[in-house]
């Protein structure tokens, strides 16, 4: 389950590429505005490792936990409160689970457990001991109950009747696409319906403007198959027109009726221009997806109910890092280094130059490009091999540094080379 307003935003993101002929949308944007599953139960997602291996491979795993606080209590003793459980984890069960694991012993210090739920919310309280650790407690909880879950997700999908594993891009192209040809499709058939309508109301029209012929051919016919054929012979009419006349009511010949016969004409042919521009210009027929799920994200969205927290157990060097552009520069020696984007700046007329980066003799810059702390450089080497670093393994160095030499860095074979 997934927070519709993400996902439709997501989408809308992606039409909008394709209709300002922006470069493709990547997953990276989309990652920013997906930010992982949301539970109807709400509860706690913990850490975004799992929900990016997810994303990215079409597999992983999402560790969910439940919401929980630790209230003290009047006489001292402390309890914890549930409030909100991981995904399709049965309450009974679980509070069945809690009360085997006291009676055995293996979790000591409840002292009372009580089911409080109510229209309001869902509660389960776990009343403790005076004298035990609620927070070891209830990382007891966690370990031995399912009060902490594990979520397997597999993002897979009949694809032209192939079952297929993707990820979250690949999968709202295919939805995409399925709106594409679900929303072609109708208006195929809305404009088949107004075509067929517009005809018999050309016939109508052209019957009002030429009453009195009308109404002598009908009176003077034997039956209806006979009226029909001179009705077409006469004004050139279809069988199916023809038919129309025929039937048509003396109500019709009143001005009221025949204004509004030519009002609904006209808007018809209204429709029939919308529905043949549809049609003609896919960019026409995106705009018309993204006016309809956002009008679905307007009347069915809500808030994000699931939190996503940190993993204590998760938590990488890299998490640390921030996010922020720098600037990366190599010499044609093979010296490499960071610094940030304010080393730089614009230098107006009449300016003092500054002092320049300190180099050996021969020696110039021949790569400066700017890139992010987290995203990869790719080095190649003559022997077809390539190595890569984040942006922030690269040492940072003051403007003057001459900077690491790049072989430090780098298990290069004998013989190997960086090719520039």
């Amino acid at each position: 389950p997934h927070n519709l307003r993400e996902v439709i935003s997501a989408v809308v993101r992606i039409i909008d590429d394709q209709i300002e002929d922006r470069p493709e949308t990547t997953l990276e944007e989309i990652l920013e505005i997906v930010k992982g599953p949301d539970f109807p139960t709400g509860a706690e997602i913990l850490g975004t490792k799992g929900i990016e291996e997810s994303y990215r491979t079409g597999r992983g795993k999402i560790r969910v936990r439940a919401i929980s606080n630790i209230e003290p209590m009047q006489n001292g003793k402390n309890r914890i409160v549930v409030t909100e459980l991981p995904f399709m984890v049965n309450k009974a069960r679980l509070i069945e689970k809690i009360a085997e694991l006291v009676r055995d012993k293996k979790i000591d210090g409840i002292t009372d457990l009580s089911d409080q739920s109510s229209r309001e919310g869902m509660r389960i309280c776990i009343e403790l001991r005076r004298d035990v650790n609620p927070n070891i407690i209830l990382n007891q909880l966690y370990k031995h109950t399912q009060l902490q879950d594990t979520f397997g997700v597999i993002m897979l999908a009949l694809v032209n009747n192939q079952p297929k594993v993707m990820n979250l891009l690949e999968m709202l192209n295919y939805y995409l696409q399925h709106q594409e040809e679900v929303v072609t499709r109708r208006t195929k058939y809305d404009l088949n319906k107004a075509e067929e309508r517009a005809h018999i109301l050309e016939g109508l029209l052209i019957a009002l403007d030429n009453i009195d012929e009308v109404i002598r051919i009908i009176r003077a016919s034997k039956n209806v198959q006979e009226a029909k054929a001179e009705l077409i012979e006469k004004f050139e009419l279809t069988e199916v027109q023809a038919q129309a006349i025929v039937d048509m009511r003396l109500r019709a010949l009143t001005g009221l009726e025949r204004e509004k016969i030519e009002n609904e004409y006209a808007e018809l042919m209204k429709k029939i221009e919308e529905y043949r521009a549809i049609l003609a210009d896919r960019k026409v027929l995106l705009g018309v997806i993204k006016k309809e799920i956002l009008v679905i994200s307007e009347k069915y969205g809500d808030d994000r109910r699931t939190q996503i927290g940190y993993d204590e157990y998760d938590i990488s060097m890299e998490d640390m890092i921030p996010r922020q552009d720098v600037v990366i520069t190599m010499t044609k020696l093979g010296y490499i280094k960071r610094m940030t984007i304010d080393t730089f700046k614009s230098q107006n007329r009449g300016g003092k130059g500054i002092k320049g980066m300190q180099k050996l003799d021969d020696d110039y810059i021949q790569e400066l490009f700017m890139t992010s702390t987290h995203d990869y450089i790719m080095f190649f080497t003559n022997t077809g091999r390539v190595y890569r670093l984040k942006g922030y393994e690269i040492p940072e160095a003051s403007r003057t540094s001459r900077g690491t030499a790049i072989i430090n860095m780098l298990q290069l074979m004998p013989e190997e080379r960086l090719q520039q």
